[in-house]
This record gives C-alpha cells, structure tokens and sequence, in this order.
C-alpha cells in the first residue's frame, strides 16, 4: 500500500533517469507463455562509482512503482540510508504491472489492441528474469545491496537464490519464501471481487474499476490490523449511525488506487504471488534458501498478519549468513512502508556490522 506523500523535489545532484529498456528477443514465461518483446520501466539515480561497488537495486511491492523516492521517501534521497550522493540506485517496473513495463494495457503484437485479461500468465521468477536483462542492458556485474518488502521481497529472495554470486548484501522485509494459504486465499477473494465486476470483462479503458476498489478494501484489511482500525477509525459519537470513519476510509483508499492502477494488472499480479514458492523444482525450502550467499538481514513487522514475523524468522534460518530482527510497529504489514526510522537504524547496524567484519 502506497501512502500519500508530498512530491520530493530532486536536486540535480542526485542524477534522476527515468528511462525504458526493450529488449525485442521473444521473453519466454516460466509457465510456457510468450512475450514477442518486452519493455522495462526503470529509474536511477546516482552515479555508478569507478569500483563499481556501489549498486543498490530495489525491487518494489505490488502496486507501486519504479521510483522509490516517491514511495519511499524515507529510506531513499539525499540524507537517507540510501543516498544518491553516494549510491548507484536502480528500481524497475516489475513485468505486469501499468508504470512503462510490459503488461496487460501494452498492445499485443498481434492484434495491436491492448493484451487485457489475454496477457499470459508469470510468475515472480518471469519478474527477476527481466530484471536480468535490465542489469545486463546497463553492464552491472555486482550488486552491493538487494532490497525489497513484500513482493518486492520475493523477487529479491528468488534473485538471490538464482544469482548468489551477484549480491553482496541482501535485506528482506515483511516477506516470505512460500506463500501461504493465508495470503493466496485473500488473494483469490480479491480477484473474486474484480471477477464480479461484470466490466471486467470488456475491453475498455476503465473496465473492472469496481471491482479492483473492492479488491483493494479487501487487501487493506491485511496491510493493517484490528487494532489499528480500532485505534485510528474510531467514532467519537456514540449515536452515529451511518458515515462511519471505517466505512469511509476503506472508500477512499479504493478510490485512490483505481486512479493510478488497473484491475487486468492487479488480477495478473495477484496470480504471480501465489506462484512464490522457493523450493519450486529445488526440493526443499531449506536446500533453496541455502544457495543464497549475501550476507542477509531480515525483517519482520510484530503486528504484520499478511506474512507473520514467524514467516521471517524461518527465512533467517535457512540463509546461512543471516540476521533477524524484528520492528515492533502498530500499522502491522504497512510497517514496512511507515517505520523508515527504525529500518534505517536496523540497515546502519547492518551495515555497520558487515563493516567491521570486512576489515576484520
């Protein structure tokens, strides 16, 4: 969940690119589709240093987009733990999704209409294969730190067990390495309110609106809590009988995502995160996450009900170079976006740590 925020002005220093990458080789889907082409949206900013040492690439959550400085502000600019002044960033677009990387408003080679509810079926593993090429296109051979929450979090982990030797560090937050019945079955009821949305169904510009906004009440029931709703919507008139808080934040925050997404991205993408499973064709949990060689930190949120601290903790025991800690936070799965100052201090620790035992 993205969170409103004034837009950050961007001093010159900081070297901004908003860029687009095609690569017009056939992208072939883990689960045997075919994408003629592919174009990726991405952003940088910074310099890439002499050493070439100094590459942070960021894989962002579900509905965001390739520019961290507009939804994470707090760990991302001049100041922050990452910092273009001294960091090459990099951030793209993930494949399905509406902010300039291939999906399903992208014209289909073959009709020249948008590709709609036809764009063929990924997974997050399709999403880490794109940002393959987008690394090769820009001739980065090492990555000093991978980050991501969330989704972004199972491209990072899936990136990291494919390429151990291409990272350094790797920071996991509010994550898990297979999804679970939990998330898949809030999932299916999200795209059961889109699928009810009779639009859906129709080619149009604006079709399924609906019932993504449905889709999206349903999903914020699990980036929050009880307890924060209780705490943050409740009523002070003890008569009232209508209008309430709960009732009208749940409408605006639908509204404000059917303004900037779209129902065919979010129905793909939703699919894709029920395919996050690491021991896919590698037998096991444990045997995947041992691959994994960067030195790690994971994160997990106390009150996150979406992927449980307990999700986290398992995955900083099968990665063998690994730390947990743990962000005590009352906006539970949304933690990760909102409590930049405790990350920031568990990222400097982190860093501090890998520090010292380097000079060591």
């Amino acid at each position: 969940m993205l969170h409103s925020s004034p837009e950050p002005s961007i001093p010159q220093a900081m070297s901004e690119s908003r860029n687009t990458y095609t690569s017009p080789v056939p992208f072939l889907l883990e689960l045997g589709g075919i994408l003629p082409e592919i174009t990726i949206g991405y952003h940088t900013y910074g310099r890439l240093n002499e050493q070439k040492d100094n590459v942070v690439w960021i894989c962002h959550a579900l509905t965001a987009n390739s520019d961290p400085i507009e939804w994470w502000p707090g760990l991302v600019g001049q100041g922050k733990v990452y910092d273009p002044g001294i960091h090459f960033i990099v951030c793209a677009n993930i494949l399905g999704s509406c902010y300039g990387t291939t999906g399903p408003l992208s014209p289909n080679p073959a009709t020249g209409r948008p590709w709609y509810r036809e764009f063929p079926k990924i997974t997050i593993r399709d999403m880490v294969s794109a940002h393959e090429l987008l690394r090769k296109h820009l001739g980065i051979q090492a990555i000093d730190t991978l980050i991501g929450g969330s989704l972004g979090g199972h491209q990072a982990m899936e990136w990291a067990i494919r390429r151990p030797d291409l990272f350094k560090n790797l920071i996991l937050l509010a994550t898990c390495a297979v999804l679970s019945p939990w998330a898949i079955a809030l999932n299916q009821s999200q795209r059961m309110s889109i699928e009810a949305d009779c639009t859906y169904y129709e080619g149009w510009t604006g079709a399924g609106i609906s019932g993504l906004k449905a889709a999206r009440a349903i999903a914020l029931l699990s980036y929050r809590n009880g307890q924060t709703y209780n705490e943050s919507q409740q009523e002070s008139d003890v008569n009232k009988t209508g209008r309430f808080k709960a009732s009208s934040y749940q409408d605006y925050q639908g509204d404000k995502l059917v303004k900037r997404f779209n129902a065919w991205s979010y129905h793909l993408l939703t699919r894709a995160m029920d395919t996050h499973n690491v021991a896919r064709e590698r037998e096991s949990v444990q045997l995947a996450l041992g691959r994994i060689r960067a030195k790690t930190l994971a994160v997990g949120i106390s009150s996150d009900i979406l992927f449980p601290p307990a999700e986290m903790q398992a995955i900083a025991r099968h990665i063998p170079c690994s730390l947990y800690h743990e962000i005590h936070s009352a906006y539970g799965h949304d933690g990760f976006l909102i409590e930049h100052k405790q990350l920031t201090t568990k990222i400097h620790q982190f860093n501090k740590t890998n520090k010292h035992e380097s000079a060591t």
